[in-house]
């Protein structure tokens, strides 16, 4: 009988509710008796990840921010974000694309009405997400969230390159995203694209995010994916050429997500749950390792060791530095948040990113040689790991330049 690994987030010191609880064991022992044995075959060949996607199917979690009245499992933010961390502990590449299609229920459903919109736009808005809920539940439909475009789009700093035009009965939309996760196996790409205006300059208060059909014409997927780390995530390139988009696939009303963006920041904190987990991975990896009772490799023990016992007690020492402010950023995630919440956002961004591949390094130098051959898996937790200081909205770099700025400077003042 196949041991079940403590969780990441004690339910009593964290004070997590019944079905945060719930959820993250249900996540756990899908990692551990599915997702686990299957990483290694979706890294290596650089294919997606579609059996744990079935099991995720099967076990609700693909409605996980969907309410229970529709068939959800009713998760808030800090529910699914719990789950994803013990997802990414096994599989780095389901949790990251998990992720991207949990976002169009979180954002259309919580965030969304968070917002408070005028009464005829939340039935109208309330209609459509439940379409598209629908299709989640009744068909295990897939939606990604391809970002970024080469521009600064992505980042917040500028409109999206693809754009809409407006029709009599919805948009057509020309464009293209890069690195865009689930190219090819999602069911739709939740695209968020500029409405053009007639002789208007663009502006980010005409982002628009719409659901288009992956089967839709004009819709193609284009080059090689063979990247570094993620592997399983297949983030290849989408074009989008004289698409025609119906009203009725907006996911979120004109002009909400950008209001979003500026009122729910922690919207964008949700790529780190899964290397919150990576970072648990490396730390698990190393302990069974130094005990010798890592699957598939001799019983030695190498425990003890005083420059294994220390590195060891420095990688949970980080560990729990990790835990503690993502959980505290997680558990404040709310509409219009203090500016002292939002840095600390920033700073858990950065913390997690950053964070996680430091414990990676760490345990890669104390397991020694035998832990960089791809047979185990934390050479594939060290490459996953390096990934996440580079993805948008929230890179490294951005975190580290919006913290300095807003120290240093109050609303409005300039030099």
């Amino acid at each position: 009988m196949q041991n079940i690994d403590e969780p990441i987030f004690e339910t009593k010191a964290f004070k997590l509710n019944k079905l945060e609880e719930s959820l993250s064991k249900k996540a756990r022992e899908l990692g551990i008796k599915k997702f686990a044995n299957r990483a290694f075959k979706y890294d290596d060949d650089a294919v997606f990840p579609i059996e744990n996607y079935k099991d995720l199917y099967k076990e609700g979690f693909l409605g996980i921010c969907i309410p229970k009245s529709q068939g959800g499992l009713g998760a808030g933010f800090r529910g699914y974000a719990l789950a994803a961390a013990e997802i990414g502990r096994y599989c780095g590449a389901t949790a990251l694309t998990w992720n991207m299609h949990v976002c169009s229920t979180l954002w259309t459903g919580i965030l969304a009405d968070d917002l408070k919109m005028p009464k005829k736009m939340q039935e109208t808005h309330n209609k459509k997400r439940s379409m598209h809920y629908k299709r989640i539940i009744k068909e295990g439909a897939i939606y990604s969230q391809p970002f970024s475009e080469g521009g600064g789009g992505a980042a917040g700093a500028t409109p999206f390159l693809t754009n809409a035009q407006p029709t009599k009965n919805g948009w057509i939309v020309n464009g293209k995203k890069i690195f865009a996760s689930l190219s090819g196996h999602a069911s739709y790409y939740g695209i968020l694209c500029t409405e053009k205006k007639p002789d208007e300059l663009s502006s980010q208060k005409d982002t628009l995010y719409l659901a288009i059909p992956a089967e839709a014409e004009g819709v193609s997927v284009q080059g090689e994916w063979n990247p570094l780390g993620m592997r399983g995530t297949i983030s290849k390139t989408l074009i989008f050429k004289d698409v025609f988009v119906p009203k009725n696939s907006a996911l979120m009303p004109k002009g909400k997500y950008y209001e979003a963006a500026k009122r729910w920041p922690h919207m964008f904190l949700t790529l780190s749950p899964t290397y919150v987990g990576l970072a648990q991975a490396a730390i698990d990896f190393t302990i069974k390792y130094l005990r010798g009772e890592l699957p598939n490799t001799p019983p030695i023990k190498r425990r003890m060791y005083a420059t294994k016992q220390l590195t060891v007690a420095e990688m949970q020492i980080q560990m729990e530095n990790i835990k503690t402010i993502w959980f505290q950023s997680i558990s404040e995630a709310r509409v219009d948040p203090s500016p002292q919440q939002i840095k600390r956002a920033y700073a858990t961004q950065y913390t997690v990113m950053e964070g996680a591949h430091k414990i990676a390094q760490l345990a890669i130098r104390t397991c020694g040689g035998q832990a960089m051959l791809k047979s185990l898996s934390l050479e594939r937790i060290f490459r996953d790991s390096r990934c996440g200081s580079l993805m948008l909205p929230w890179t490294a770099e951005i975190c580290l330049d919006r913290i300095g700025k807003t120290s240093l400077y109050n609303f409005g003042e300039k030099d």
